[in-house]
């Protein structure tokens, strides 16, 4: 069993939802992911997505393209991304996945890349604009290196849509919120429940994780009652662009800061009151 598939298991025993954090690669500073990655392992994250910043990221928000575009200007690399993912995964077994678009993997090499990938001690992959029908190169691929490949839906995905996607996804299934861009606002709460209830009655194959707009604990709760959990990746990046703006704070203070956010998200306490 994959890192991920144990992860599922484990809250599933505890009847425990799963929490997963999206950190952008070489943001705020290259110096600072892997710490970054240490502080939210100890704020209790159940799996990160570490982003390869690229100059188009189409899914993301305002807040996901600044982290992108800094990491860019500060010089990061394919490479850069997996030397931090070794970083972390000599330190840490949580479960480790990238988060980024098809065009660096073409280039990279789809063979190459998920050889590079898991030798790194990545878990799995989530390309948001690889429509399920055209991965097979990519599904060999991650196959052959026991890479999870992650699919996501949308509230505009149809019933047929949905369960195709379960079929071809391993891992989990990522439904998006809104139909919109990460960070969104989650207005229409109750059409999001609809929708979220509908496609956990069509996902049979996989745990299924809600993301997009959660910005606290409540949102989270909120949204995942009808999934086995959430992912949170602007909420973060803001909270992370503010603690690196303040210059009387020293990085353990900021490091701190960032764990304690990743525990709260999760519990609604601070981990003194957990």
């Amino acid at each position: 069993m994959s890192r991920l598939d144990d992860t599922f298991d484990r809250l599933l025993a505890r009847d425990e939802k799963a929490m997963g954090l999206f950190l952008t690669d070489g943001f705020p500073e290259t110096d600072a992911t892997v710490p970054l990655l240490h502080a939210l392992d100890r704020g209790g994250v159940d799996f990160i997505e570490l982003g390869m910043p690229f100059s188009d990221p189409l899914a993301e928000g305002r807040p996901i393209q600044r982290a992108s575009a800094r990491a860019l200007a500060n010089g990061v690399k394919m490479q850069d991304t997996f030397r931090r993912a070794e970083a972390f995964r000599a330190e840490s077994d949580t479960p480790l996945l990238l988060m980024g678009y098809v065009n660096p993997l073409l280039k990279y090499g789809i063979g190459d890349f998920c050889r590079d990938a898991a030798a790194a001690g990545v878990d799995g992959l989530i390309l948001p604009d690889l429509p399920p029908e055209e991965s097979d190169p990519l599904t060999e691929a991650a196959a052959n290196y026991d890479l999870d490949l992650v699919f996501l839906i949308a509230p505009n995905s149809s019933d047929d849509r949905i369960r195709a996607v379960d079929r071809r996804a391993t891992g989990f299934v990522y439904a998006v919120s809104v139909t919109g861009l990460t960070g969104s606002d989650l207005d229409g709460t109750p059409t999001i429940d609809e929708y979220l209830q509908r496609a956990r009655s069509l996902v049979a194959d996989n745990p299924i994780l809600v993301g997009f707009g959660i910005k606290s604990h409540e949102d989270a709760m909120r949204l995942s009652r009808n999934t086995d959990g959430f992912i949170v990746g602007s909420a973060l990046i803001n909270r992370v662009e503010e603690l690196w703006a303040d210059d009387t704070l020293s990085d353990t203070d900021r490091l701190d800061a960032v764990e304690t956010f990743a525990h709260e998200l999760k519990h609604g306490v601070p981990a003194t009151a957990s």
